[in-house]
């Protein structure tokens, strides 16, 4: 038995391979590149390495495209294979595992469970806590996401390797969970012990954002920028977060000048990329900012996309570009699609996807948007990340006139931040339309 540098226990008599499995997770900590080569070295030094055939398949999956979960599955069958001719698993290979398997199965709130059942009795097993984290978000279970934290954080102290990164896996919770004062804290601590810890970087991005300290956040995230630069794609999302802060400023020219530069520089198939361009260019166009041909490369992304169903999150940031684009005969087939969904995410449709669904679609229905705003954050991701959603159901139930269902969806989205500039946009939308049903009625 080998113990890496973040206490990842291993059965391997080899040196080399754990020094690499060490170097991927610290990778996948520090948000950068680097993690499949590691990984890939980690297996050359031994190809019975269980803990590197499960990390990349696990790794695979958080990618959520059909063809990445294909490929999840051949690193699962090798795993099983080499739990099943007698080694003597470790309890962290065993999770890893089982983890992937369930993952596999669409069940991405499993998957953590079965990683938390060790973090349960060994809080400090850094790769599987950081793996529920990551899992939980995706799945919309931040409840789970803050108690998984709160429950490991008596055992970290400031010295141990990792110790940073759970602070600002923490410091996320928390401001997912409205506790803003104690996220601040935690996320600059975990920013101090840490400097390149990109995500808690992010949560203090998410407390300015959600109290609207619009100056202090672009400062935050400018000051950090040399620490964040060199993240993986991460790197486009946090550049997302500046875009918004420059929304909120008004400043259209420059939200699309961080869009070419920054935020979209490559088209990318990743639905992260994905969902920080489509959901900026549909906010700037709900404020009448002409995006020029910048939906078409995400349209045609999303044309490849319109049946593959593997995150609803995902496929509704397709949906965006479809529509955005004008594509609505491919936007329709991929709503339809949806019904195909699996595992966990078959729920996610039948609960809001659905009904979100039509909304961007402009299908109607009777209590479609209260529902969809109260059930959102079964989509997964963040507030921030949500609210294109939630600003849509606003404005869907402004233009219809329809008060009670826009007073509904302004409830669940001010007690998620201060109000902003999209509050007045939308208020000035209802009163236009109910202006407008007065004069037929008379």
């Amino acid at each position: 038995m080998m113990i890496d540098h973040y206490g990842g226990r291993h059965t391997t008599e080899s040196q080399p391979a754990v020094a690499a499995f060490e170097e991927a997770v610290g990778c996948l900590a520090l948000h950068r590149p680097g993690v499949p080569e590691a990984i890939a070295k980690a297996l050359a030094a031994d190809p019975g390495l269980v803990a590197g055939h499960a990390l990349r398949g696990l790794a695979s999956v958080i990618l959520a495209r059909a063809e990445c979960v294909d490929a999840a599955r051949q690193d699962h069958a090798r795993a099983v294979t080499l739990l099943g001719i007698g080694k003597q698993a470790s309890d962290d290979e065993r999770a890893l595992v089982s983890a992937l398997g369930k993952a596999l199965q669409g069940c991405l709130l499993a998957a953590a469970d079965a990683l938390d059942s060790v973090v349960a009795e060994r809080p400090t097993a850094f790769l599987l806590l950081k793996l529920s984290h990551a899992l939980r978000f995706m799945a919309g279970d931040l409840g789970g996401m803050l108690a998984t934290t709160r429950r490991s954080l008596p055992a970290w102290v400031d010295g141990r390797p990792g110790a940073g990164f759970v602070y600002g896996c923490h410091a996320f919770g928390l401001e997912e969970a409205g506790a803003l004062d104690e996220a601040e804290r935690f996320g600059v601590r975990a920013a101090a012990l840490e400097p390149g810890d990109a995500w808690a970087l992010h949560a203090v991005a998410h407390v300015h954002e959600t109290r609207m300290r619009i100056d202090e956040g672009a400062a935050w995230l400018e000051r950090s920028r040399p620490h964040w630069a060199d993240c993986n794609n991460f790197r486009f999302h946090l550049s997302w977060h500046l875009a918004l802060f420059e929304l909120e400023r008004g400043r259209a020219e420059r939200v699309l000048a961080l869009y070419d530069a920054d935020v979209r520089p490559t088209p990318t198939d990743d639905f992260r990329d994905v969902a920080n361009a489509a959901s900026l260019l549909w906010r700037l166009a709900q404020e009448g900012v002409p995006v020029g041909d910048r939906w078409s490369e995400l349209a045609s992304i999303a044309r490849r996309r319109t049946q593959d169903v593997t995150l609803v999150f995902a496929s509704l940031h397709h949906l965006l570009s479809l529509v955005g684009a004008g594509a609505r005969t491919e936007a329709l087939a991929l709503a339809e699609s949806l019904r195909a969904a699996q595992g966990d995410q078959a729920d996610v449709v039948r609960q809001v996807g659905a009904d979100v669904a039509r909304v961007i679609l402009d299908l109607g229905g009777d209590g479609v948007i209260a529902r969809a705003a109260q059930r959102l954050p079964l989509l997964g991701g963040s507030h921030a990340q949500r609210d294109v959603f939630l600003r849509t159901l606003a404005l869907a139930a402004a233009d219809r006139g329809d008060r009670a269902g826009y007073e509904a969806v302004l409830a669940c989205r001010s007690g998620l931040r201060r109000e902003d500039r999209f509050a007045s946009l939308a208020a000035e939308r209802l009163a236009r339309a109910e202006a407008a049903l007065q004069r037929r009625v008379a």
